[in-house]
């Protein structure tokens, strides 16, 4: 399929890579199932919250286990694992309109997204041969970034259809299947059979996937590597044997900065962010977070293609560098805008429209609100998303477009509160260059980085520990995201965000080292000599 390894390498990796579709759409999902579910459940600014991050710690508490179990049992049915988990979860979901059975839900999905993605990141690596690597293994980062944008489109799609969200959620069951079943029929990663002593096992495998008659020599290099590698216990990566603790601090800094950038939020609020600086309708705003979707994909695709080229260490550099000006510019944009931020996460409730106008109830029939704007475009009603705010509240109608069924109505004049068209755009195009230049950098390469710096007998744990970090900080911030803003409002956010794109430019440069074109076992061998 592609020059220099082989289709069924290819077929391997890629079928492992479902794992990322499902982690992606499983992440991007929220962000439209919650503009529904907050209005038929009337869910509070926290409760929103603790449904976005229920997912995440599941997936913190599969990473803190996962590792053991990927390094026990194999990578392979670790996968299985995971999407079996993962059909499940979604299959709780579907009955019940409760937030407490959501949030069961959602915790299972979220271990098993996180089992699936540090399985399959370390599988990839471990099949793959070494000059095409980084593409195989971003492979599965592209898989991700596809997977929000199908979520995007279903949010999209399903927006105002009643129980929508009910289908966004369940359209993952039949994926999920349908991997646990292939995974059953493909090899186990030739690595981990030699670390279970199993040689000719994996003599078979290396045949299979390197398509050749005579794998010994590929196979002498991997056992020589993991006998020196085999007696690594966990505590070791904490420990200065083979400059192991200075690998883990490497890693776990990359995380760090991966998360504290800003990325998430970004992914789970996305339809709420733009909501808030004036994409009015759920299915504008949907619609919106829709572009970002298609443009993660589109800028992940070069990266994967020439990663092996350029090698990891530019494409992060280029990535950081672009963040942090975008990351200006949005802040700077949002300075000018005054945005009430819990206005946009309490204007699901329902109860708001019914105390102003309650002449209106027929227009929530079928639980999206989208009716009940198009039949209040009065004089007198607010701009729901300035509602909160004593300031504008005496404006009268603000110019709005609401898309009801494609037919739009406009306020009739336009006074101090509207948000000027220039701002609006402005605010997208440096939300887009954000989100491209994440999807070239620090989102495909440190996963990439991660599966290679560490030895193979304890790889597993080891990217389940930088994975629980990975997990532990999105929950943190993902939690105190909407708090915060409220806070010291979406400019300040974004400079903070400014601030880490700089540092983690810096940290790049001092510490990553540029692993294109090496075996595993060579970048071992490499890392532990400094």
């Amino acid at each position: 399929v592609i020059s220099g390894c082989g289709t069924f390498t290819f077929l391997s990796s890629a079928v492992a890579a479902i794992s990322g579709l499902l982690m992606g759409y499983e992440l991007g999902l929220i962000s439209g199932a919650l503009l529904q579910m907050s209005s038929i459940l009337a869910l509070s600014c926290k409760e929103q919250e603790i449904i976005v991050s229920s997912l995440l710690f599941g997936a913190l508490f599969a990473s803190l286990t996962g590792g053991f179990l990927i390094d026990r049992f194999g990578r392979r049915l670790a996968i299985i694992i995971a999407s079996s988990l993962l059909v499940l979860g979604s299959l709780i979901l579907l009955p019940y309109e409760s937030y407490g059975i959501l949030i069961v839900g959602r915790i299972a999905i979220g271990i098993s997204i996180s089992l699936s993605s540090i399985a399959t990141c370390v599988y990839i690596a471990e099949i793959a041969p070494h000059h095409r690597r980084g593409l195989l293994v971003s492979l599965n980062e592209l898989m991700i970034v596809i997977g929000i944008l199908f979520a995007y489109i279903s949010n999209y799609a399903f927006a105002s259809v009643s129980h929508g969200w009910k289908y966004m959620f369940g359209l993952v069951i039949p994926l999920g299947a349908l991997q646990a079943i292939a995974m059953y029929f493909l090899p186990p990663s030739p690595r981990f059979l030699v670390m279970k002593n199993n040689d000719e096992a994996a003599r078979k495998v290396l045949e299979r996937l390197r398509e050749t008659s005579d794998a010994t020599k590929e196979l002498t290099v991997i056992k020589s590597s993991l006998k020196d590698e085999h007696q690594y216990s966990f505590l070791d990566l904490f420990r200065s044997k083979n400059n192991m603790r200075a690998r883990m601090l490497v890693g776990l800094t990359l995380v760090f900065f991966v998360q504290t950038t800003g990325q998430p939020n970004i992914l789970f609020y996305a339809s709420t962010i733009l909501k808030s600086v004036g994409f009015q309708s759920n299915e504008a705003a949907s619609l919106a977070s829709t572009g970002v979707g298609v443009l993660k994909v589109v800028s992940t695709v070069p990266a994967t293609v020439f990663v092996d080229q350029v090698g990891s260490k530019t494409f992060l550099c280029i990535g950081s560098s672009v963040m942090a000006v975008s990351l200006v510019t949005m802040g700077l944009v949002n300075r000018n805008i005054q945005v009430n931020f819990t206005g946009v996460c309490r204007s699901q409730s329902p109860e708001d429209f019914f105390l102003q106008r309650p002449g209106n109830l027929t227009g929530v029939t079928n639980g999206s609100l989208k009716d009940l704007f198009a039949s209040m475009a009065l004089p007198e009603r607010l701009s729901f998303d300035m509602q909160r705010s004593p300031d504008i509240s005496r404006t009268g109608e603000l110019n709005r477009t609401v898309l009801a069924g494609g037919k739009s109505t406009t306020g009739s004049h336009m006074e101090s509160g509207e948000v000027p068209v220039v701002l609006k755009w402005l605010s997208l195009a440096s939300l887009l260059v954000y989100v491209a230049a994440f999807s070239i950098g620090l989102g495909p390469m440190s996963w990439l980085v991660l599966s290679e710096i560490f030895p193979g007998g304890i790889r597993g744990r080891a990217m389940a520990l930088t994975s629980s970090m990975n997990w532990g900080i999105n929950l943190l911030i993902s939690l105190t995201f909407l708090t915060v803003t409220e806070l010291i409002g979406l400019a300040w956010v974004c400079f903070i965000y400014t601030i880490m794109s700089l540092a983690s430019l810096a940290f790049v440069i001092v510490f990553i080292p540029e692993t294109k074109g090496c075996s595993l076992e060579q970048i071992s061998t490499e890392l532990a000599k400094q």
